[in-house]
């Protein structure tokens, strides 16, 4: 029985952890022409540059703003340092 309990822990914590994930990014609009710089929540699969870029460039595009790059990608620990310098754009795509 106990061998049982121990193995039920260790298959729970050794169970695959989801992390919360992040990007910041640079977009435009033109006419008149704007930039921001902002954060946004990733999907856990696209928490690299490359992948957060695909997945943002559309919620960007359908607000009228075009990607310019993904700058990084990172964990909740990021989000501080980071939205002083976002403004209106933290977490809003």
């Amino acid at each position: 029985m106990a061998r049982m309990l121990i193995l039920m822990v260790l298959i729970t914590v050794a169970g695959p952890v989801q992390a919360e994930c992040y990007a910041d990014y640079k977009a435009k609009q033109d006419d008149p022409l704007r930039l921001a710089y902002g954060v946004a929540q990733v999907s856990d699969g696209n928490c690299d540059p490359g992948s957060a870029a695909g997945e943002l460039a559309g919620r960007l595009a359908a607000a009228g703003w075009e990607l310019l790059s993904v700058m990084s990608t990172f964990g909740p620990e990021g989000l501080g340092e980071r939205q002083a310098s976002a403004g209106d754009h933290f977490l809003r795509y």
